[in-house]
């Protein structure tokens, strides 16, 4: 073989993506499920069927819960930490200079999405806790605020937050698509399996932990979540 082939062949080797665990298991069970929670609170929000409206939002509620812990104690690039970019970075960005984490976790823009959604959300579910509709639907916190409470929770949960969060979802989706079908990045895939294919110069970059352990941990924090939202509907009267 000669010095020409060698060369060759170890600069092919140099360019292999490498498969790295991003995504653990915990976070792409939220989004995914998120996904689908918060499209069927829109459906029957509209649709006025607000028996699982109300069960659909305990869930969402107990989700972002969840989402927030997780986001202090979980996967190395599930971590708040490890996507809180300043305005420098979005800038520089946005001006093609990416930070290799840019191309590995969440990019600044992903993140100001992430963010918006979240925090879009908990103020919805916040505010249908406390609304009424004095038809037959009153979120169980109506009897521990005013009156005034009340009416600004209901005027913004029925009116801007809904249209806040639907436009939220549309150009999240609409993102998404333009990062797969015109720039060509593998964002579905990297979500289901948790493993993302990234070039040998960012190899060095810590994968996120995904083991039994850390699995079980999401699972003992869901399920205080998930009491916290039960508690919280049970004082529905």
């Amino acid at each position: 073989m000669t010095d020409s082939s060698v060369a060759a062949m170890q600069a092919a080797s140099s360019d292999t993506p490498v498969r790295k665990r991003i995504w653990d298991l915990p976070t792409r069970v939220f989004h995914w499920t998120l996904s689908v929670t918060v499209i069927g609170l829109i459906a029957t929000g509209l649709g006025g069927v607000m028996e699982w409206h109300f069960r659909l939002g305990y869930t969402v509620l107990a989700l972002l819960l969840f989402r927030l812990l997780w986001g202090f104690v979980g996967g190395r690039w599930s971590r708040f930490a490890s996507f809180f970019y300043g305005p420098g970075s979005v800038v520089a960005y946005l001006r093609g200079r990416a930070h290799p984490d840019h191309v590995i976790g969440h990019t600044p823009l992903g993140a100001l999405s992430v963010f918006a959604v979240l925090a879009v959300l908990a103020a919805q579910v916040g505010t249908g806790l406390m609304a009424d509709d004095e038809i037959s639907a009153a979120g169980p916190l109506t009897r521990f605020v005013s009156g005034d409470v009340v009416s600004l929770a209901t005027g913004w949960h029925e009116g801007p937050g809904k249209t806040i969060v639907i436009a939220l979802v549309s150009l999240h989706v609409l993102a998404v698509l333009f990062y797969v079908l015109v720039k060509r990045h593998r964002l579905v895939r990297p979500m289901v399996s948790g493993d993302k294919l990234v070039t040998p110069a960012h190899s060095q970059a810590a994968p996120s932990r995904d083991d039994t352990a850390s699995r079980g941990l999401a699972l003992v924090l869901f399920a205080a979540c998930a009491g916290a939202a039960w508690w919280i509907s049970s004082l529905r009267v």
